[in-house]
Formats: structure tokens, sequence, C-alpha cells
């Protein structure tokens, strides 16, 4: 199954976006990666890593975030992980909450990242 990554400046922002996927998909795997490792604003690399560890698997990664920073540490995070773990990670351009929900529902279905993708088509908001 897709595993999912919330990144997320703030950690309840992360952690709810995870409630509400995980309330629609209870079967899908998501980690939330928020807030800064002393409980700031803010992203932490560490954090978004080891989100990704989590629910990684040969399926893949999706990696939704909120403000352009988060993506930043994303794509930072992803370049720590080994090289065939990178090519089944996929940070994601879309709404964080809608995209995350709509993500779980499509992953809880065994959906292919692919397939889950074409579910997120239409929902871009150019943030990458």
């Amino acid at each position: 199954m897709v595993g999912i990554v919330v990144v997320s400046h703030s950690e309840l922002v992360a952690n709810g976006a995870k409630e509400i996927a995980l309330q629609m998909a209870p079967e899908a795997k998501i980690e939330a990666a928020g807030g800064t490792g002393d409980n700031r604003l803010g992203t932490d690399i560490n954090k978004i890593t080891e989100a990704i560890k989590k629910v990684y698997s040969e399926d893949g990664v999706m990696i939704f975030f909120d403000l352009g920073s988060a993506f930043m540490n994303a794509e930072m995070a992803v370049e720590f992980l080994n090289d065939s773990m990178k090519e089944k990670i996929q940070i994601v351009d879309a709404p964080l909450i809608e995209g995350v929900v709509v993500a779980a529902v499509e992953c809880s279905m065994n959906k292919s990242m692919e397939k889950v993708n074409m579910s997120l088509t239409g929902m871009s908001l150019n943030k990458i």
C-alpha cells in the first residue's frame, strides 16, 4: 500500500490532517511530520525522514505539504534516503487536507501511486 506523509509547519495541523484522513480510510498508512523538534512552528527534516521510513513500502510514498519551506525540507529529507527509496517517493502539489483525504481513500483501496495521482488531477495549487 502506498504510504502518505503529511508535512506541516504545525504539529496540530499535521496530526489533524492525519486524523481526518484516517477517519475516512482507517487502513491507510499515514504519518504526520509537523512542527520542529522543539515544538515550535516550522518543519524538521529529521521528522520528515523518520515519517517516510515508517510508511515506506515498495508501492511508494506520497508527501503532502502546507507551505513553501515545507516543500524544501521534504526535498532535503528525501535526499537523505538511499537511491532505491528515492525513486518511489513523490512530493505532491495538492491542497493539504483535501489531497491527504483523497489519497488516503485511494491508497486504502490498494491503488498504485499512478492511479492515486490521477485522482488528484485538477487539485494542483502550483505550490511546486
